[in-house]
């Protein structure tokens, strides 16, 4: 049950029902907003509504809140009502609705905090994107599990959600690429031959040069440089993969940029644009007039050799997306791309579609510190954090943690001596312990050898410790968290959620024990069902998160 949905409609019902009787003037009503209270001691929820509507009214908010209660029909969720200066409408929960929190998580189990905003709509999360032109370092992580994350989130409140990859094989860097891989594999062969300054210097770069050289000695020296480039880009995109994967995220499409050409897709979007007016030449380039968009000046979308700037084939593939029918689309781009992510969406617009079913989520940079330094990073030269040397470091679940544990306005310093700390000052640490405690209470349970189903009808009315009904009252937030990150499409609010539950649950861990002398075995039972809900609630979280629930620390 979402009681502030609830109570938002029960307020607009005795809001009508005032006017109705002449106790309030009749005005459109707004909407009715329901807050949880900063002081507990005002009650579980408040609203402001009275206040808003002090202008409409021409009556004081405190006046009309008294109307307003005076004409509330009261639910039996609902212990107390009241006024509160300068015009707050208070309500708290009874104990019972608080205690019936505890199967509401046990029957919804994986699904609980589901919410139906999104329900029968299709929606595309497009996040990382990295060239395939190197391992994924740390930088990239950042969007792919900011991605992952809200694209878990969506699916809690009903779309069903695409995840995808957008690689960008083709262009000058894939050409760099093929350039760098053979002058490697020349180098392996005897040759005596240099790299460019623009060419890459990775090491993965070396040895996939010798992975050729093992297999074919120097039989390919005759070989152009795109087969070179074809085969390493295929071997980076298979190692991003792996790296993702790695980090629990699975891409459910990937799409080759390339695929646009082969398609006919980017010069199809190019000639419906000069259909439509909005391409000129100048300088032997095509130009975008983006400006009649708003764009501060055109923009040029093929040079005077006949290369695509990136711009076309990014139009031409958010045209595609436009014409995929999705209701929502969320494109998740590092902080380079502010400039550059509205130009795009005006190409849509000017092939004649609308754009505001898509929305720009732009991150700042993480930077890496080690032992109190900052780890430098470049893909290019070769002196970057691969993701996959992290995971070895710290394992999956800190990575994924921290890359969400700001908002995306904000940088990150990832702490590596931090995320490996085994103590409550990590807080990955803090939020899965909350879940191994709830195990080891189920361990010892059947360790004294009682029944491990004993609590199936355990008399609930008996969780009346104010641990317990604090940690009842965060559960109950779970959908608005949901609701918020999919409409503001911020992930930090899960992972402050996380946190603050873990705070609320190890100190009931601490004063509300289950196997203990002193504990009838009644209140027993009702704990433990208590605690089988919040183990069950921990991993709900935990998965939103996409981290692990481990059983054992």
């Amino acid at each position: 049950m979402r009681v502030n949905k609830e109570l938002s409609v029960i307020v607009a019902q005795a809001i009508e029902k005032a006017q109705a009787v002449g106790a309030l003037p009749q005005f459109a009503l707004p909407e009715v907003a329901i807050e949880r209270p900063r002081d507990l001691s005002h009650g579980d929820y408040a609203s402001p509504v009275a206040l808003r509507l002090a202008r409409l009214a021409r009556m004081a908010p405190m006046k009309i809140a008294e109307v307003i209660v005076a004409h509330l029909e009261r639910p039996s969720f609902l212990a107390d009502v009241s006024v509160a200066a300068p015009g707050f409408i208070n309500f708290r929960l009874t104990t019972a609705c608080l205690q019936q929190v505890v199967e509401e998580i046990l029957t919804a189990g994986m699904d609980y905090g589901r919410i139906h905003l999104g329900d029968g709509k299709k929606a595309q999360v497009e996040c990382v994107s990295a060239n395939p032109t190197g391992p994924i370092h740390i930088g990239r992580t950042r969007g792919g599990v900011m991605g992952d994350t809200l694209a878990r989130a969506l699916r809690a409140a009903g779309y069903d959600v695409t995840l995808e990859y957008y690689y960008n094989d083709a262009g000058r860097q894939i050409t760099l690429l093929g350039e760098t891989t053979k002058i490697r594999y020349q180098q392996l062969c005897g040759q005596n031959v240099e790299l460019g300054a623009d060419h890459y210097r990775g090491q993965y770069i070396i040895d996939i040069a010798r992975e050729l050289y093992e297999k074919h000695g120097d039989s390919l020296l005759g070989k152009p440089v795109s087969f070179f480039a074809d085969y390493a880009k295929d071997r980076i995109s298979a190692m991003q993969k792996e790296s993702l994967r790695r980090i629990n995220i699975v891409f459910d499409v990937y799409y080759r940029e390339q695929s646009l050409y082969e398609s006919g897709r980017v010069w199809q979007a190019l000639e419906e644009l000069e259909k439509r007016g909005y391409v000129y030449r100048k300088d032997n380039a095509v130009w975008f007039r983006s400006t009649a968009f708003g764009d501060e000046k055109d923009r040029v979308l093929v040079k005077s050799t006949g290369e695509p700037t990136y711009r076309m084939p990014d139009i031409a593939y958010h045209w595609h997306k436009a014409q995929r029918g999705f209701d929502l689309v969320v494109d998740i781009f590092g902080p380079d791309h502010h400039a550059t992510a509205p130009q795009v969406l005006m190409g849509v617009q000017a092939l004649g579609y609308r754009t505001d079913f898509v929305r720009t989520v732009l991150h700042q940079i993480v930077t890496l510190i080690k032992d109190g330094q900052e780890v430098k990073m470049s893909t290019r030269a070769g002196t970057f954090v691969a993701l996959d040397d992290l995971l070895d470091e710290v394992g999956a679940d800190p990575i994924r943690y921290f890359m969400i544990s700001r908002s995306g306005n904000s940088p990150i310093e990832f702490d590596v001596n931090l995320a490996i700390e085994q103590s409550d000052k990590n807080p990955v640490y803090y939020i899965q312990n909350a879940h191994v405690r709830c195990a080891g209470i189920f361990r010892r349970w059947a360790e004294v050898g009682k029944d491990p189903n004993a609590d199936q009808n355990a008399d609930l009315s008996l969780l009346t410790n104010e641990h317990e009904l604090a940690f009842l009252r965060k559960a109950m937030e779970l959908p608005d968290v949901i609701e918020l990150m999919v409409t503001q499409l911020e992930p930090h609010h899960i992972a402050f959620y996380a946190y603050e539950l873990a705070s609320l649950f190890h100190p009931t861990y601490e004063n509300c024990r289950v196997l203990h002398s002193e504990v009838p075995e009644s209140l027993q039972l009702a704990r433990l069902r208590f605690y089988r809900a919040a183990k069950m609630l921990f991993a709900r979280v935990l998965d939103l998160m996409g981290m692990s629930a481990p059983e054992v620390m």
